[in-house]
């Protein structure tokens, strides 16, 4: 019993002390030394995946911002000084002030005087297509939730536009919106589709609702089958009608897997390229800011990469601001909900 009662304290003094009050309690000793262990396991399995973005993601942005900064060899030779210049001379931020100096003092037909307009086809794009997708993909997503006879084949046939290669699509809706194509024959118009600015951008953005609507739908069906049929049924004994279940059940509830799908739908459409650049090649106001980056990059390397930079830095603003403001941050909720 002695003994019994001066463990006791020992026990009691945590990782404060041993049993005599003067050193680390083994216990504490070994739990910090089992996680220590584990913390160790965890960084071998995830450092090959680490090695591979870094070689993968890393370098290309990192040899991007570099190139930006040094004279590209085509722009090579005599400075307005009368100096010579040699490529990978350090030139700073000479790029970058060209594109957003050039983009209202250039030549009507240049790629510097098309990068403005190319910021807002993109961003116009990008709320238009999401838009639309995030409503059909809803729709699609409480179809394909529902339970009723062939609703298999009902999922297979939404997700098949989703299974299409992008290049596909884009040359199947090239045909539909031809002069002569399906679309006019059905809707018996005589609309060139692809040759005027509104209806050019109205084609690119049906293309893209087309292809990835069924995306959107996916994520939300994800959210969708994780609510419990008892809230609903509960609801339903309390005469609650359809529409206020799906407003006060459906919506917050789902509400994580939507501003994912958001994120990545406007993370996507930001650097959207293969679909415009197929269905008009950039003309008639579809030149985003990939497109215009493939362009520069014939002539200028060095200049494209400063603009893919730009596109870069874009991109990363939009997102944190999606992640802060809109509250996109499922891991942090996670986990905050984990610890209560």
């Amino acid at each position: 019993m002695a003994d019994t009662q001066e463990i006791q304290p020992a026990d009691q003094a945590g990782s404060a002390g041993g049993a005599d009050g003067s050193g680390p309690n083994p216990r504490f000793a070994l739990r910090n030394k089992v996680k220590s262990g584990e913390g160790r396991l965890a960084a071998r399995l995830i450092a090959p995946a680490v090695i591979l973005m870094l070689a993968v993601i890393g370098y290309p942005v990192v040899t991007a911002v570099w190139s930006s900064l040094h004279l590209d060899k085509a722009d090579a030779g005599l400075n307005p000084q009368g100096f010579f210049e040699v490529g990978g001379k350090w030139v700073g931020f000479k790029y970058y002030t060209y594109w957003f100096h050039c983009g209202s003092t250039c030549v009507p037909g240049t790629t510097g005087h098309d990068f403005y307009p190319a910021i807002g086809q993109t961003l116009l794009f990008t709320g238009a297509t999401v838009f639309f997708e995030v409503i059909l993909g809803m729709i699609f997503a409480l179809m394909m939730n529902g339970t009723y006879k062939g609703r298999g084949l009902v999922r297979a046939v939404i997700l098949v536009p989703w299974a299409i290669p992008t290049a596909v699509t884009a040359q199947l809706w090239k045909f539909m919106f031809d002069y002569q194509g399906i679309l006019n024959k059905v809707l018996h118009t005589n609309i060139v589709w692809l040759g005027n600015t509104g209806t050019a951008r109205a084609a690119v953005v049906i293309a893209d609702v087309w292809k990835t609507t069924p995306f959107i739908a996916l994520l939300l069906l994800a959210g969708l089958q994780v609510i419990p049929a008892d809230i609903y049924e509960s609801a339903r004994v309390d005469g609650a009608t359809a529409w206020q279940r799906f407003r006060q059940i459906t919506l917050p509830l789902v509400k994580p897997a939507l501003l994912v799908a958001v994120l990545f739908r406007i993370l996507d459409v930001l650097r959207i390229y293969d679909l415009p650049q197929i269905l008009t090649g950039g003309a008639n106001g579809t030149t985003t800011l990939s497109i215009l980056v493939v362009r520069e990059l014939r002539s200028s390397p060095n200049n494209a990469s400063a603009l893919s930079t730009i596109t870069f830095v874009l991109i990363f603003v939009v997102a944190f601001l999606l992640v802060k403001v809109m509250g996109v941050n499922v891991v942090q909720t996670e986990a905050r909900g984990a610890k209560k």
